[in-house]
């Protein structure tokens, strides 16, 4: 088992841009000095929400460069930047001289980043984290006739994608990690073209505290929207692989369609554990999830 990442452990501060390091990537028993390393990574993630934001912070604490940024400039990010040992930037410096673009915007704003992809070199890896919604995000005619949302965030931005770290609730996500090999561990949905790609997004996954599942294509990448068994429902591995293999596209709009009309029926957002709870009892099948726990 490899080590868990360092900021998964108790106590430790994200390490600064200045004293960023490489990190060991085996669990060799000899000296840290003696264990293989990876090169640091130039990351650009755009977007600092929830998900952005927490992935900057656990990809620059396990040492890589990331450049983070938002639609409102860089100086409304210094100080989270300096928290968490990245750096503040306009999305277009974040992009251009990076090996790896993480989006994670809104999705109805995924075509504003097209120009900002651009200058992004072209070997670079683009991970995509967004969802649509229609009672939020307004109407996408191209998505509402069947297209997948992840090909029609490729068209949009102009490169390949991976899509990842989509199906997991904020909340979820920044709560919920754990090391490699922890009991119940939840899993994350990966889907991608490119193997190189796919695999490094797979990674930083596993980085992020989270066990990731190769889900297979972009054309496939529905399995993971809204409306399937693998969405928001915290699953382990083999759960989530169950969950995948289950998904019926022909029902997944309806019954993400019943969950939201659900979760407006609360005032104000409800609390995370109430959207899981909502969220299976709406996308998972018998046999697809932790039934036992939900009562099914």
């Amino acid at each position: 088992m490899p080590p868990p990442p360092r900021w998964a452990t108790p106590g430790c501060t994200p390490p600064t841009s200045a004293s960023r390091s490489r990190r060991p990537v085996d669990d060799d028993p000899g000296t840290e000095h003696d264990r293989p390393e990876e090169p640091v990574v130039r990351i650009g993630v755009l977007g600092a929400g929830r998900i952005g934001g927490t992935i900057a912070r656990r990809l620059s604490a396990d040492g890589h460069a990331v450049t983070l940024a938002n639609s409102r400039g860089p100086e409304t990010l210094r100080d989270l930047a300096e928290e968490i040992g990245a750096t503040a930037a306009h999305a277009a410096e974040a992009a251009e001289d990076a090996q790896v673009v993480i989006t994670s915007v809104p999705f109805p704003r995924v075509p504003s980043l097209r120009e900002v992809i651009s200058r992004a070199p072209q070997d670079v890896i683009v991970i995509d984290t967004s969802n649509y919604f229609s009672f939020k995000d307004g109407l996408i005619q191209a998505v509402e006739d069947g297209r997948v949302e992840s090909e029609w965030v490729q068209e949009q931005l102009g490169r390949p994608i991976v899509k990842a770290w989509n199906n997991t609730l904020a909340g979820s996500f920044m709560t919920k990690a754990s090391p490699p090999g922890a009991p119940g561990r939840i899993a994350l949905a990966v889907s991608g073209d490119d193997p190189q790609a796919k695999a490094t997004a797979m990674r930083f996954v596993d980085t992020t505290g989270f066990d990731p599942v190769d889900a297979g294509p972009i054309a496939d990448s529905w399995r993971q929207q809204p409306g399937t068994p693998a969405y928001c429902t915290d699953l382990t591995a083999d759960e989530l692989r169950k969950a995948l293999a289950a998904a019926d596209r022909s029902t997944m709009t309806e019954r993400r369609d019943r969950m939201v009309a659900e979760m407006r029926q609360h005032e104000g957002m409800p609390a995370n554990e109430e959207l899981l709870r909502l969220s299976r009892k709406h996308y998972l099948e018998p046999g697809t999830g932790p039934s036992r726990r939900l009562g099914r």
